[in-house]
This record gives structure tokens, C-alpha cells and sequence, in this order.
């Protein structure tokens, strides 16, 4: 197939946003040892992906550009190569997308087979697409920093979910209660009735003065705190509302939360802060899959826009006012 040319958007410098972003026909890709050749039916958006544009994660990523930019996809298996054993052509998939490469406003994208599941007809690609760098995120978070297990056999823990009604937020807050955690949520006033829906025992509202200071309203003290706002939070906020051994999962991370982290090393305190880098496994995804079939958890959808309005779905990310994933369509 690497003689046909497909549609795709992408950029060819850094900066620029939505209007960055060029409608361009380039050579479907071949896929190499190991990796599936997919024709893509759906891609969400994360907020990595605008910050790989603005230059953000140079020099590691892109590799190379022009960049056709996106990782989350949801499509059919059109090709296979050497080495690939677990699909066949005709599959339908679920797939995460190296960030050096992308691919996903691309009609095809070539996937390593490591990070490609099945997709089960109960689940659409539209919500397939959604799940794997904001559900493994918050996947990661709960199964390997907090220890939850999401059969519900663990022991009850505290946990409280900053930025709940963004991308690892509504995730965070459905896998917290499968794992029989007490949550406590903070959010915008407009998100409260969607965050509770989603199953979040307590809800503040970040912008008024009890939400300012994520004191649980029911008098709790946090075993984990699950940091996903984009609104900083320093460690004095969190300190006093956490137990003994309390821990903070920082996907935020910045300066002064690493400084924060070396620190809390240094003293051997027992409450910690630990920042999360990604570390995403097929095995996981799968397992997300699976939730999503058996209705579980669901994927909430902010948006939908065909591949050809794929800037205005890329403005809609940058201004930052979703709620849920936006999913372009292919």
C-alpha cells in the first residue's frame, strides 16, 4: 500500500496551532516488523498532542517533522508485518501510537502489535479511541501508586481526584469506585452533576473557599491524592488533609513538585509526592476494553469532528473548555 496516498493533517513547524495544522496527501505507510497497518476510523485528542506542537517535548518528540500529529486511535487492521501474531487483517482494534511517530489524523497509521488490543463490537471506535493515554494514565495511578484493585476486594481507600471533570478525571473517578474507594472530587460548578453521575461520593467546586483548601466536606482523611488539575496545587494544601502515610500522584509534574518529591526523599517523610510518568502496557488497555464492554466505564464524549475539520477540533483542545474527549472522525 506504500504507493497510495492518503489524507492527512499535519504540521510542518512548531507553533502555529490549529492554523499550523495543513491538509496534505502523503504515502500510506507500511507497516514494519512487529506492527499492524490500520485504517483508522476514529482518534481523541490529549493535551500532549498541542504541546508536542508548541515544541514543548523537543528535542524527544517529534522525531521528525513535517508531523502528522495524534496517538489514540480506534480502527481495522488493513495489513500485517513480519512478526505480528496476535491480528489479522480485518481485526478491529484498539491502538496508542508512539508520540515520536503519531499518525492519527492520517487515514492509516502504522501500530506497534505491543500496544494494540481487540475491540469487541459493544465497544465504538469513537470510545475505544478515548482510552489510552488518559485511561492508562489514570489506570496506572490507582492500580500501581494507590495499590487499588478494580475487582472491589481491596480494603476502602480514602482517595481525592483534582481536576475530575478532565480526560484522566472521569476516568480516575469510575476506576476509583470499581476498586470500592471512597472518592472525593474537585471540579468546575458546570461538571459537579457529571462528576457525581460518574460515581464521586463528595464534590467541591475548585473555585470556591472549601474547594481552595480540598478538605474532604465528610471530615476524611486522603490515602491518595490523584493530582490531575491544571490548576496548581502546592504541597501546604495537601499536607494536612492527608493520613499518615498519605500520597500524592502528581500527573502535573513541574518544577516544584519534583523539587517537593526530592525533598520529601530526603526527609523520609511519610506522606510523599510522587510524580507519574506513563509506562503504558498492552495488558492494561485490554483490561480498559473489557470495562468499556461490560459497561463498566464509559468514555465521555465532548465532541465529534470529521478529519477534514481536524483544526477546528485542535482549537477546541487548546482553549481548553472540554468536558470529555474530542474525537475525530475519520
Amino acid at each position: 500500500m506504500a504507493a497510495k496516498l492518503m489524507h492527512a493533517v499535519q504540521y510542518d513547524s512548531y507553533g502555529g496551532g490549529p492554523s499550523g495544522l495543513k491538509h496534505v496527501q502523503v504515502p500510506i505507510p507500511s507497516p514494519k516488523k512487529n506492527e499492524v497497518l490500520l485504517k483508522l476510523e476514529a482518534a481523541s485528542l490529549n493535551p500532549g498532542d498541542c504541546k508536542i506542537q508548541k515544541g514543548m517535548a523537543w528535542p524527544l518528540f517529534p522525531r521528525k517533522l513535517p508531523h502528522i500529529p495524534v496517538t489514540d486511535v480506534a480502527g481495522e487492521v488493513v495489513e500485517v508485518g513480519l512478526g505480528v501474531t496476535k491480528f489479522k487483517v480485518g481485526d478491529k482494534v484498539v491502538a496508542m501510537l508512539s508520540y515520536g511517530n503519531g499518525g492519527g489524523l492520517g487515514e492509516f497509521a502504522a501500530a506497534n502489535e505491543k500496544l494494540v488490543v481487540s475491540r469487541p463490537p459493544e465497544v465504538s471506535a469513537a470510545d475505544g479511541a478515548g482510552l489510552p493515554v488518559a485511561a492508562l494514565t489514570a489506570h496506572q495511578a490507582l492500580t500501581k501508586d494507590a495499590r487499588i484493585k478494580l475487582d472491589g476486594t481491596s480494603q476502602q481507600k480514602n482517595i481525592l481526584i483534582t481536576g475530575a471533570s478532565g480526560n484522566v478525571g472521569l476516568y480516575a473517578i469510575q476506576l476509583a469506585k470499581l476498586g470500592n474507594a471512597h472518592v472525593t472530587a474537585t471540579c468546575g460548578a458546570r461538571n459537579i452533576e457529571l462528576v457525581k453521575s460518574l460515581g464521586a461520593d463528595e464534590v467541591l467546586d475548585y473555585k470556591t473557599p472549601e474547594g481552595a483548601t480540598v478538605k474532604s466536606p465528610s471530615g476524611r482523611k486522603y490515602d491518595f491524592v490523584i493530582h490531575s488539575s491544571s490548576k496548581a496545587i502546592p504541597w501546604s494544601v495537601f499536607e494536612p488533609n492527608l493520613s499518615s502515610n498519605g500520597k500524592v500522584i502528581d500527573l502535573t509534574a513541574g518544577l516544584s513538585s519534583l523539587f517537593t518529591f526530592v525533598l520529601k526523599k530526603l526527609t523520609f517523610s511519610k506522606k510523599k509526592l510522587v510524580p507519574l510518568i506513563i509506562n503504558a502496557k498492552g495488558e492494561n488497555l485490554d483490561c480498559l476494553v473489557k470495562l468499556v464492554k461490560e459497561g463498566k466505564l464509559k468514555t465521555v464524549i465532548d465532541s465529534n469532528f470529521p478529519l477534514c475539520k481536524a483544526e477546528d477540533a485542535w482549537a477546541k483542545r487548546l482553549d481548553g473548555y472540554n468536558t470529555g474527549k474530542i474525537i475525530v472522525e475519520h
